[in-house]
């Protein structure tokens, strides 16, 4: 008889057991995987979030930079200590955005090879702005605004932007592959989540408490991803925005860019136009009508004077004071149209090495034993074209001015140098253009003068001297002469170091044609002796005073006189008088001008010679209107003039005139 196998009846607790275990192994299992899904994830959205810091830091540190930038061209223009602040406050502000990108991407190697750049690019930046904001602060305004303008294009900015992009490219990069790393995740995650909560239903009869950790599971998947999404919106918010500001931010750039130049040269037009409309207003309006009044002063003194040269000592000294006076009036209207330069100039071709030479005797004895003085001149001097005599009474100016400043004596250096000026090498304070220049600076080793009085230095009637030891027209009249010879003036000086003036003239090409120009012919005049000539003068003045006096003077020097008011009156007298010696004619005057009526006189008696005079401030080409060309081959006296002056220039166009008659005559016979 076989009996059944004996039924375990602890079978089926031990297969529960087992199956309890199994299913605890599992749920364990599971739940450990969700937690690594769960860590996972949370690394994957903190490595999403550092990439949007990187990229909002280097957004950050764009900006600080362009701000910091923007700051500094605005404290150039307007020098204002709050610009200077805020400038210095953004470029520190970039310096931390620097730092916590470096922070950010230490883990990365590419990124903190990137960082090196950018910091050593950093540093280099900050010290080429530098050099701008420290010449805004101590007020050299064109020099800095200069070294903005050549910084338009600086490599280093963009080499830094370029850095800058790479950053950017190689977060983004990472941003995409930490995406998808976090979406892998996510869906992983999901996965469990799904077989967790099937595993669940099973065993929610004998495993409760697995459910709680299930649901607590859901809940923190729940809360991370909407954690993601949020910051997931944050960043794309953020970065919009910060897109949105850096263009902003370049197109204020740009637009305070345009306005900074536009700004600058609109001052400096406006700066130039008022001060050269006051003084050309000043010396233009009064230079025409006070040389006439002079002529009559000082030619009506020069005859009471020469007339009554036997009388008595005390109608001399009268005499003698008023003319100084005269002269002296004189003087000031050539210095106000030396400043504003519209001085006639006689240029012709100098080497400032042998000028400088010759005058050093004179200034040894003008400046007195207590003043030493030094000449450097160095050979193979360039020449230059300018008026020898306007050069002379510039450097005579300058050595004054030095003594001025040395009142228990001192030394004074007067050197003459060839020099070529570059772009790289233009001096401060000055507007000169690059080329050949000779340079001429007079040193002293006086008081000096501080920054605030080399600004005000070259206006006219600006002073330091005590009342009636200056005019205040000495630097302003060099100023004006070296502009209007085509240089230019620098002064360098500071208190206690004493000062150095440089005058810039352009080298002069053409040497040969300067040395082969044929000297004017000038005679002597002994004015003091009267002489009956047997030569005419015809005198045509519009201004009565003028007239009678330029009359008055060439009776007394010994010619015949035919006066007439006006060109037309002028052509008749030709007319009725053919002996007429010379033409001598006022420039300006109503209804026909001098070089007109010298034209017509011509037409009628070709070798008529013709003396122009003429009070107008500018240069005398421009008073001969379309027959300028004419007043460049006629001899002109400017007014105010002395008998002396009037009997040389007279005798010297007579002269000269005779000369060419006899070579006309000369080349006749030789033809014959």
């Amino acid at each position: 008889m076989t009996y059944p196998p004996e039924r375990d009846e602890n079978e089926p607790g031990r297969l529960l057991t087992i199956g309890g275990m199994a299913l605890a192994l599992i749920l364990v299992s599971l739940v450990s995987l969700l937690f690594s899904a769960n860590d996972a994830r949370e690394g994957a959205s903190r490595a999403e979030r550092n990439t949007y810091n990187v990229l909002v830091a280097t957004e950050s540190f764009k900006a600080a930079v362009a701000n910091a930038e923007s700051a500094l061209r605005l404290f150039v223009l307007t020098t204002d200590q709050t610009d200077g602040t805020r400038y210095y406050d953004h470029w520190v502000k970039a310096g931390r955005q620097l730092a916590n990108l470096r922070y950010l991407t230490y883990e990365n190697p590419r990124q903190r090879e990137n960082i090196e750049k950018l910091s050593s690019l950093y540093a280099q930046r900050g010290k080429e702005l530098a050099h701008p904001a420290v010449l805004a602060t101590y007020k050299r305004q064109w020099a800095a605004f200069n070294a903005v303008s050549e910084d338009a294009e600086n490599p280093t900015a963009a080499e830094m932007r370029k850095i800058l992009d790479a950053i950017g490219d190689e977060e983004r990069r990472r941003l995409a592959t930490r995406r998808d790393h976090s979406n892998s995740v996510t869906d992983w995650s999901n996965l469990l989540d799904a077989a967790l909560a099937g595993l669940g239903v099973l065993l929610i009869g004998s495993a409760a408490w697995l459910c709680y950790l299930v649901l607590r599971g859901i809940a923190a998947r729940r809360d991370t991803e909407k954690r993601i999404e949020e910051e997931s919106r944050r960043a794309a918010l953020l970065e919009h925005a910060v897109t949105e500001r850096t263009i902003a931010l370049v197109e204020a750039n740009n637009r305070l860019r345009s306005e900074v130049e536009e700004r600058a040269v609109a001052e400096a037009q406006l700066r130039q136009m008022q001060k050269m409309e006051a003084v050309g207003q000043l010396s233009g309006g009064i230079a025409h009508d006070f040389n006439n009044m002079l002529a009559v002063v000082i030619g009506g003194l020069d005859l009471a004077q020469r007339r009554l040269s036997r009388e008595t000592q005390e109608i001399a000294r009268y005499i003698n004071n008023a003319r100084e006076g005269a002269d002296r009036a004189a003087q000031l209207t050539q210095r106000l149209l030396a400043f504003a330069r519209q001085q006639p100039l006689a240029p012709e071709g100098v080497n400032p090495g042998i000028l400088v030479n010759d005058m050093a005797d004179m200034l040894a004895r003008f400046l007195g034993e207590r003043i030493s003085v030094e000449l450097t001149i160095e050979p193979d001097l360039w020449h230059v074209w300018a008026d020898k005599s306007q050069l002379e009474n510039a450097l005579l100016n300058l050595a004054v001015n030095g003594r001025d400043a040395m009142p228990n004596g001192g030394h004074l250096v007067l050197g003459v140098a060839n020099r070529t000026i570059t772009p790289d090498d233009q001096p401060e304070r000055s507007a000169i253009l690059p080329g050949d220049y000779v340079v001429l600076s007079v040193r002293d080793s006086g008081e000096g003068m501080p920054p605030e009085v080399i600004e005000r230095a070259l206006e006219p009637f600006f002073t330091t001297k005590p009342v009636g030891k200056g005019t205040g027209l000495g630097l302003s009249q060099v100023f004006g002469f070296v502009r209007q010879s085509g240089g230019d003036l620098n002064i360098t000086s500071l208190p206690g170091t004493g000062t150095t003036v440089t005058l810039y003239l352009p080298r002069y090409q053409d040497v040969a044609l300067a040395q082969t120009e044929e000297p004017q012919l000038v005679l002597p005049v002994q004015p003091s002796t009267p002489r009956v000539r047997s030569e005419t003068i015809l005198v045509v003045e519009d201004e009565p005073r003028v007239r009678d006096a330029t009359v008055s003077a060439l009776e007394d020097l010994g010619y015949q006189v035919i006066v007439a008011d006006s060109g037309p009156a002028a052509l008749d007298a030709l007319n009725r008088s053919p002996q007429i010696a010379l033409l001598l004619s006022d420039i300006i005057m109503p209804a026909m001008t001098g070089p007109e009526l010298a034209i017509e006189a011509r037409k009628r008696f070709p070798k008529l010679p013709v003396l122009f005079t003429t009070g107008y401030s500018g240069p005398v080409s421009d008073a001969g209107g379309e027959h300028a060309q004419l007043l460049h081959s006629t001899p002109v006296l400017h007014k105010p003039f002395t008998v002396a002056k009037l009997a040389a220039k007279v005798q010297e166009t007579l002269a000269a005139a005779s000369v060419s008659a006899r070579r006309d005559l000369e080349t006749t016979w030789a033809a014959a």
